[in-house]
C-alpha cells in the first residue's frame, strides 16, 4: 500500500556535518558551541536581543511563567484552542487559565473576547499562533499596554513567519518556540525562550540552569530546573535554521497547490491563505468538515488512514480536558468554535517532503470519500 506520512522531517542540509563535529569534539553536552549558535540564530531570526535555548517547546512555557513569576491567584488570558502545554504551566503554578474561543476562519483565538475576560488578578495575555496564521497582535498590543500586561508569545509553529512584516516571535516579553519534528525547524525536540530584556533573558537561563549562583557553583538560591538544550539537539537546529526560507518556500507551495486541487470540493473548510497582516505559512494543512456532512473528523481520518494516508485530529480545548473537568476547572463553560474545530478539524500531510504527486493522491483519496456524500 502507498503511504504519505502526515510529516517527515528532512535532514538533508549539514545536520550530519555537525553532529559529527559534536561526535570528534566529545561536546554532546549544553556546554558545546552550537548551543550558542542556535541561540544567535535564533535571537536574529526574530529579531530579538537574547535566546535561552531549553531542551523542548513545552518547558519554554514553563520557562516563561517562571521568569514572569506568574503564581498563586494569578490569571492568564489564552486561548482554548490549544495544545497542553499552553495551560499546564499556569495550572502548575497555581495560575488560573482564562479561555477565550477561537475565530471561526483563521481559527486563531478572538482577539475580540481578551477584554471581556481581564480582572483585578490577570498578570498576562498569552497568544497561541496556530497552524500558520499568526494572531491579530495589533489589539493584542493596545490590550496589554492599557492594563500594564505581559504578553506571552507561544510561537512554535511559526518559524519563518511574520506579521505586518514583523517576525513572529518577537511580540511578548516572553516568546517560545519548539523544534519538534514536525516543526519548519526541528532538533528531534527542543524549544528556545526569546525576550529583549536582559534581567528576564538572565532568570530563564537560571530557571533552566537549577538556578545555580552565579557566585558559587553548587549554591542554589530557587529551584530550578534541568531544562538544558545537547550540543547534539543544537547543532541539527543550526543546521535547519540555515535551511529556514527555502522550508517557508516549500510549505507555501504545499499549501498553494492543496488550495487549487480542493477549492472546488463540497464539503470543505480551507485554511485562510492570506489576511491583512499575513500570509498562511502552512506550517499544516488543515480543514473542517461542513456539519452537513454526516461523517466526523475521526471517522475521516480512519478513511484516509485506510488508504496508506497520514493525518492528524485538530487540538481539544482546554475546557473540555478530562484532567482539568476533574480538577473543576473551567466548569460550565462552552466554547462552540473551538469544539466544532475538535470535532470536524484535522490536517492533512503537509510535511516538507512531501510531492506534488503526493498531494495530488491524498486530494484523490479525499474526493473519493465526500463523493459519497455530494453527488
Amino acid at each position: 500500500m502507498r503511504k504519505v506520512f502526515v510529516n517527515e522531517p528532512v535532514l538533508d542540509g549539514n545536520e550530519r556535518k555537525y553532529l559529527n563535529e559534536c561526535v570528534d569534539t566529545n561536546w554532546i553536552s549544553f556546554e558545546g558551541p552550537f548551543v550558542k549558535k542556535f541561540e544567535q540564530g535564533m535571537a536574529e531570526l526574530t529579531g530579538r536581543k537574547y535566546a535561552v535555548a531549553v531542551s523542548n517547546g513545552s518547558v519554554a512555557l514553563d520557562t516563561a511563567v517562571l521568569a514572569l513569576k506568574i503564581g498563586e491567584g494569578d490569571e492568564v488570558i489564552m486561548p482554548t484552542f490549544t495544545i497542553m502545554s499552553c495551560a499546564a504551566p499556569l495550572v502548575r503554578v497555581g495560575a488560573k487559565p482564562v479561555l477565550v474561543d477561537s475565530d471561526p476562519y483563521t481559527w486563531n483565538m478572538n482577539v475580540d473576547d481578551i477584554e471581556s475576560k481581564i480582572t483585578s488578578k490577570t498578570k498576562a495575555i498569552m497568544v497561541v499562533h496556530i497552524y500558520g496564521l499568526p494572531v491579530d497582535m495589533d489589539p493584542v498590543l493596545e490590550l496589554a499596554k492599557k492594563y500594564n500586561l505581559y504578553i506571552i508569545e507561544d510561537a512554535a509553529e511559526m518559524h519563518g513567519q511574520t506579521y505586518k512584516g514583523r517576525p513572529c516571535g518577537s511580540f511578548g516579553d516572553i516568546s517560545t518556540f519548539s523544534f519538534y519534528p514536525n516543526k519548519h525547524i526541528t532538533c528531534g525536540e527542543g524549544g528556545m525562550v526569546l525576550t529583549n530584556d536582559e534581567a528576564l533573558a538572565d532568570r530563564c537561563a537560571s530557571v533552566r540552569n537549577l538556578f545555580f549562583s552565579p557566585k558559587k557553583r553548587y549554591i542554589h538560591e530557587e529551584l530550578g530546573y534541568n531544562f538544558r538544550m545537547t550540543n547534539l539537539q543544537a547543532a541539527i537546529g543550526v543546521a535547519q535554521l540555515e535551511k529556514i526560507d527555502r522550508t517557508v518556500a516549500k510549505k507555501r507551495h504545499i499549501g498553494a497547490l492543496y488550495t487549487k486541487l480542493l477549492k472546488d470540493v463540497d464539503g470543505l473548510q480551507l485554511p485562510v491563505a492570506k489576511t491583512d497582516y499575513a500570509d498562511n505559512i502552512y506550517w499544516v494543512y488543515g480543514i473542517v468538515l461542513a456539519d452537513d456532512l454526516p461523517i466526523d473528523a475521526d471517522e475521516f481520518m480512519k478513511r484516509l488512514g485506510a488508504e496508506g494516508i497520514g493525518c492528524r485530529g485538530f487540538f481539544w480545548g482546554m475546557h473540555e480536558q478530562p484532567v482539568f473537568k476533574e480538577m473543576k476547572l473551567f466548569e460550565g463553560e462552552s466554547y462552540p468554535v473551538a469544539e466544532n474545530l475538535a470535532r470536524r478539524g484535522l490536517y492533512i500531510p503537509s510535511g516538507v517532503n512531501l510531492t506534488d504527486d503526493d498531494q495530488e493522491y491524498v486530494v484523490e483519496k479525499m474526493k473519493e470519500i465526500l463523493y459519497e456524500y455530494y453527488k
